[in-house]
């Protein structure tokens, strides 16, 4: 298995990684109060040991009275998180790789299984998470404006803290995806909208302000889905037409790089092609793509939680997509949560030692 594509180096503004392999996101629930522990900076320092280009972190929240459904995901804002993530970022610059966090708001979610719950009800476009499932208040002008400014106060500080990139949580049927998403955008002002390129509007004035505060030579990511947690064959934008309406403007808005998150890499994302969902992003916008979905493994990420099993898998085709031009990076979520050194293996062809997947290692940070 050649797999010299994957470690070629790649720069783009504020980004000069050594090879073309991401962490993806990954929510970890171990920073008791919003606060990131010394374990965490551990955790993701391990990473770049093992060679990660660029580390994304778990998704961390903006400074929002609701913007966090769990007591024990991280904030990115308030003097102590702040002061956990620089010790983060510190100790994976030290190990030789670069890093952005994952800036975040969860809109309107289900309560937490433990019971607690945030300061004020939860927030969204409307009160909807789904069709039928409401648990929350739509947000008001001024909730939008402040929630506007969260995001872009997070982006200055994480530029402040010395990251190399942020990326915008802009999927997963979290609060950009609920504006985008018709189901639970039935807003009649200008954030509302019968067509995706419209429902637009949020995302667009969110990263209008990220811009305005780290500048024009600061690498800005978004992440997005098409798909729905509990729907893999949804699709947000039902063709190429749509998703150019869909991702035009958010190119036009400043960013510089669409990650592009589905269950499996090797589908396709329209009849009549098989480009994936990173391979049309880039097709319809010319810009940086991020391909991610079930990379080295033979499951998928949410098939984890009820159970399933993974065993290592080839990355032949990953590798022919890339060479193809489909997309410039790849981000690898699962591997690397139960193997901080899965980088390494995969560069010295050490094949035999690459490790599967349960959902046990969810539970603990290695």
């Amino acid at each position: 298995m050649n797999t010299d594509s994957l470690f070629k180096p790649f720069s783009l503004k504020s980004l000069n990684i050594k090879n073309r392999i991401v962490m993806a996101p990954m929510t970890r629930s171990f920073s008791p109060n919003g606060v990131p522990t010394d374990a965490v900076a551990e955790y993701y320092a391990k990473r770049a040991v093992g060679q990660v280009g660029l580390i994304l972190s778990e998704g961390t929240v903006i400074n929002r009275p609701s913007s966090s459904a769990d007591p024990n995901i991280p904030h990115f804002y308030g003097d102590q998180a702040l002061a956990g993530w620089q010790k983060v970022v510190n100790e994976v610059h030290h190990a030789g790789s670069q890093m952005g966090p994952q800036i975040w708001h969860q809109g309107i979610h289900a309560n937490h299984a433990s019971g607690w719950v945030p300061s004020a009800p939860f927030e969204g476009p409307s009160s909807l998470n789904s069709p039928g499932f409401k648990n929350g208040v739509p947000m008001t002008d001024a909730a939008i404006a402040d929630t506007i400014a969260a995001f872009g106060q997070a982006a200055a500080d994480a530029k402040a803290l010395g990251f190399d990139t942020v990326e915008i949580h802009g999927a997963h049927q979290y609060l950009i995806d609920q504006f985008f998403w018709d189901a639970t955008n039935n807003r009649t002002d200008i954030y509302g909208g019968k067509t995706l390129g419209e429902r637009t509007r949020f995302a667009v004035e969110v990263i209008k302000e990220i811009r305005k505060r780290v500048g024009e030579d600061f690498a800005l990511i978004i992440r997005l889905s098409q798909f729905k947690p509990a729907a893999y064959d949804f699709k947000l934008a039902k063709d190429e037409n749509e998703m150019e309406q869909w991702l035009t403007p958010l190119v036009d808005a400043g960013v510089d790089i669409l990650h592009c998150s589905q269950r499996r890499f090797w589908e396709p994302e329209f009849e009549g092609s098989d480009l994936n969902f990173a391979g049309w992003a880039k097709k319809i916008t010319g810009k940086t793509t991020i391909s991610v979905g079930s990379v080295g493994l033979s499951g998928d990420f949410f098939g984890a939680f009820a159970g399933q099993s993974s065993e290592p898998s080839s990355l032949d085709e990953l590798v022919r997509r890339m060479d193809r031009g489909d997309f410039d990076l790849v981000a690898v979520g699962r591997p690397l949560l139960a193997d901080p050194n899965w980088v390494e293996k995969i560069k010295d062809n050490r094949m035999d030692e690459l490790k599967g997947f349960s959902k046990e290692a969810l539970a603990e940070l290695v």
